[in-house]
């Protein structure tokens, strides 16, 4: 439990510490032990934020781009000097392995960083007209106050990644953290209060129940943009309420990344690249892999090189520098790993190692062989730490295979043969595709990231995710 620094559990309101009527405890998915009661916001508060945000706003976008960018820097040297309480709030809340954690705070300062930088750099053009009597140009103008509604599993960089470019772009931005992970969100906002952001522009607004808060600002006319990172299902949902005000949408929703290992892979690097991008945060990404493709002639040694490797992965309490996996957030995450893998086993698959439940909420890294198409952990996303394996013979049947889901977040691909990674690389139908890269967005501020199909619309990082936040006006002058 922490005991060396405070952190705030009311809500951050119009500059404010506002505390509500009702709380709701977080918990520690590990020990289960309470570490705060937070505050509880619904349809009020929503409603006074939203009456904040468009007042700040007025005040916010006329500031240049470059004082918005000084602020913006001092939140991310506020960021970086407090990695520690950051990393172990997002091991107390949602049970990250406190190396994992810690890493996290410095991804989530990397948005901060890069946008700091590029808010001066929001240019227009000038266009050149088809009339000598006229001056053309196209200017940026940010899109108005901003709904952010954040998950779980990356607590500090998922709120970062969207606040960030809004407030780079001169939005101001009331956030939504997920119910698990509040207190993250909180803290974020302590250091933007302390980095000098002005009242208003960044709010967070905890709720144990989403919908009274979503609902009021959904309807509002006056909030222009709507971001959310969580599960398909409530994405469509909110994109579906977005269209009665035209709102301004951004989605990053689920995933069901294929792994691909194709037959000229060294096994031993093939194996460091899987526990990287399978069994990281207990294999609850949107970007792990979920279905590992290995040609047949590999199967056999590949599959008893991961089992091994996995079965030196150390579990146990995050808060300690050695573990490696720790704990799924909720009850309702591990027994879909528990259904996953009993409805496998049932139609024929096979554990290699791992398999079960260890109490509480830990689950023990697996790996499963024999496992064929028709079972439930080829079709859903599984978010835990399972590897099916899967052979293959050809490359045109891997493709085949990786391509047949409703999803397109990310894919992975392990080869040597350079022709080979760049035909694969383009018939993946991804957004993210990492040849021989297990973290292709790692640090990755300043790239691209989001999803083909049931996995997203728009970008996230770079001047992509920066656009999002941005409208774009015609200029036109005529001169007499």
């Amino acid at each position: 439990m922490v005991k060396d620094f405070d952190f705030p559990s009311a809500a951050y309101l119009g500059g404010k510490w506002h505390k509500t009527p009702k709380t709701f405890a977080v918990k520690s998915p590990y020990s289960g032990e309470k570490i705060a009661d937070v505050a509880d916001c619904g349809e009020t508060e929503a409603k006074a934020a939203a009456d904040a945000a468009v007042e700040a706003f007025k005040a916010w976008k006329a500031k240049t781009g470059h004082e918005r960018g000084k602020i913006l820097r001092k939140w991310f040297d506020l960021l970086v000097a407090h990695q520690e309480e950051l990393g172990q709030l997002t091991a107390l809340e949602m049970g990250k392995p406190i190396t994992e954690a810690k890493g996290e705070v410095l991804y989530a300062a990397s948005f901060v960083e890069w946008c700091s930088e590029e808010s001066s750099r929001i240019n227009g053009e000038l266009i050149q007209s088809r009339f000598p009597n006229k001056r053309q140009m196209a200017v940026y103008e940010p899109v108005g106050p901003v709904y952010a509604v954040t998950p779980w599993n990356f607590p500090t960089s998922m709120i970062t990644r969207k606040a960030a470019p809004a407030l780079a772009a001169g939005c101001t931005i009331i956030l939504k953290p997920a119910e698990q992970t509040p207190l993250c969100a909180l803290y974020l906002a302590k250091l933007w209060e302390e980095a000098g952001g002005p009242a208003g522009t960044l709010q967070v607004l905890p709720a144990l129940d989403p919908v009274p808060v979503s609902r009021a600002l959904m309807e509002d006319m006056r909030i222009r943009k709507i971001t959310f990172t969580g599960s398909t299902p409530v994405g469509k949902l909110l994109y579906r309420q977005a269209a009665d005000t035209l709102k301004r949408i951004s989605l990053e929703l689920g995933g069901h990344a294929p792994l691909l290992i194709f037959e000229d892979a060294d096994i031993e690097a093939a194996v460091k690249f899987t526990l990287l991008c399978k069994y990281r945060n207990a294999g609850q990404t949107c970007v792990s892999a979920n279905r590992l493709y290995v040609h047949k002639k590999l199967e056999a040694d590949f599959a008893d090189a991961l089992a091994n490797a996995v079965e030196g992965l150390r579990m146990g309490d995050p808060l300690d520098p050695a573990t490696q996996i720790g704990p799924l957030v909720e009850q309702q995450g591990l027994d879909k790993v528990v259904a996953h893998v009993e409805d496998a086993l049932s139609q024929g698959a096979r554990v290699k190692t791992g398999g079960k439940a260890l109490g509480g909420l830990m689950y023990a890294p697996t790996v499963l062989t024999g496992v064929k198409p028709g079972m439930r952990i080829l079709e859903e996303e599984t978010f835990g730490p399972v590897a099916p394996l899967i052979p293959f013979e050809s490359e045109e049947e891997a493709i085949r295979w990786a391509n047949d889901t409703d999803y397109g977040l990310a894919a992975y691909l392990w080869t040597k043969d350079l022709a080979r990674a760049f035909r694969v690389a383009e018939a993946l139908e991804y957004g993210i595709v990492g040849v021989n890269d297990p973290v292709p967005s790692a640090m990755g501020a300043n790239l691209p990231f989001g999803g083909y199909k049931n996995s997203g619309i728009g970008r996230e990082g770079g001047r992509w995710g920066l656009e999002e936040y941005l409208e774009t006006k015609l200029i036109s002058i005529g001169l007499y």
